[in-house]
């Protein structure tokens, strides 16, 4: 872990998710680099050429966003026990998705970090959070901090699985984490994906992957059937206490997306627990 970068509308739960990406970057000596994307103009029509848009003085835009980001990196600086975290800062224009996967590409950006106040009904369906459009974007992984959540701490995981064969990277980068993290992981099997045939086969499956990954720590719960699986590990993180839900996802897009969705997209949407999600891809 090296670089994380967390975009911030500097609103109150953006500055709190900046303070989790601080404690994750004083354990793994890593440096965090604070974007602040203007959206508006990306949503602004093209005008003639001889018109002179009143409502977007650019240059004073990012002046204030650039002090902005400096008051935001003092606060932070001061902030007892992050005194030793490089902190780094960035203006950017456009769609907010858009300018992290780039910037994620560009500086091989380990970890997302964002608040993220989800989106419902009609405005989930038809256009979506910024955070699911990130977490079906970035080429890293994406830890989602509800507004909600408070403290921080990474003590518990609950990591639901289906445990197929691409599950293993999931496995294989909580593994890694372990190293700064001395976290236990509740592995949670729904539904069976899997046909296996008793809880022992399902059991065997799940420490099989999860040693061949270096996780440890584990344990593995077995749910029966459900027709909600999002509620399902909600029920199941807040019974176990789970500092985090972590989850793969596929990353689909366009027709994919649309005919199969995705229940970690989902899950960041509308947890009260962070949501850490993983590409599967590489």
């Amino acid at each position: 872990m090296k670089k994380i970068l967390v975009p911030t509308d500097f609103s109150a739960n953006a500055r709190h998710a900046a303070r989790v990406a601080a404690i994750i970057a004083r354990e793994t000596k890593a440096r965090v680099t604070l974007l602040h994307v203007n959206t508006a103009i990306a949503y602004t029509p093209p005008l003639p050429d001889y018109s002179v848009p009143q409502a977007f003085d650019l240059e004073g835009y990012r002046e204030n966003a650039a002090e902005a980001l400096h008051a935001l990196k003092k606060e932070l600086s001061e902030t007892e026990g992050f005194a030793e975290v490089p902190f780094e800062s960035a203006v950017e224009e456009g769609f907010l998705h858009q300018a992290i996967r780039r910037i994620a590409e560009e500086d091989a950006v380990d970890l997302v970090v964002m608040g993220t106040k989800g989106a419902t009904g009609a405005v989930e369906f038809f256009l979506g959070s910024n955070t699911e459009k990130v977490i079906r974007t970035a080429p890293c992984a994406v830890l989602a901090v509800p507004e909600s959540t408070r403290a921080f701490h990474w003590k518990t995981v609950v990591v639901p699985s289906t445990l197929r064969p691409d599950q293993a990277r999931v496995f294989e980068w909580l593994a890694e984490w372990q190293a700064y993290f001395l976290f236990d992981v509740w592995v949670l099997y729904l539904n069976d994906p899997l046909g296996l045939v008793n809880n022992h086969a399902i059991e065997k499956k799940a420490h099989e992957m999860t040693r061949e990954a270096g996780l440890q720590r584990c344990s593995v719960l077995i749910g029966g059937n459900t027709f909600n699986e999002e509620l399902a590990i909600l029920e199941v993180a807040h019974e176990r206490q789970a500092d985090i839900i972590a989850m793969g996802t596929h990353q689909r897009q366009g027709l994919s997306h649309l005919l199969f969705g995705s229940l970690t997209e989902d899950m960041a949407n509308h947890s009260d627990i962070p949501v850490l999600s993983i590409p599967l891809k590489k």
